[in-house]
């Protein structure tokens, strides 16, 4: 497998810092395959992090979590308002039928 070959060829060069990659890419050699595997990312989670400490940063303080949570899910697309009630029907039934023209 070539990451194999590139621990391999890291661990034995003569350059501290390759071999330190070399350690590097050793113990996390499950994970870089995992990632190559499946093509999963941790980049959408760090975007949302880096989202929620902004508008953080931005508020000067919420006075009650459930302001910071509202702000949050505002800023990031997520809110779901819930459905307005409808109004109440008026009419209990259909008006009659009027005629137009000579019967």
């Amino acid at each position: 497998m070539l990451l194999d070959k590139a621990i391999t060829g890291c661990l034995t060069d003569d350059v501290d810092e390759i071999r330190s990659l070399g350690t590097t890419l050793r113990s996390w050699r499950r994970e870089i395959l995992a990632h190559h595997a499946t093509g999963a990312s941790n980049g959408p989670t760090e975007g949302l992090n880096l989202l929620v400490k902004k508008v953080k940063r931005c508020g000067h303080g919420f006075r009650t979590f459930e302001h910071y949570r509202l702000r949050v899910l505002l800023h990031a697309g997520g809110v779901t308002w819930p459905a307005r009630p409808r109004p109440p029907r008026i009419r209990t039934r259909a008006p009659p039928l009027t005629r137009v023209g000579p019967v």
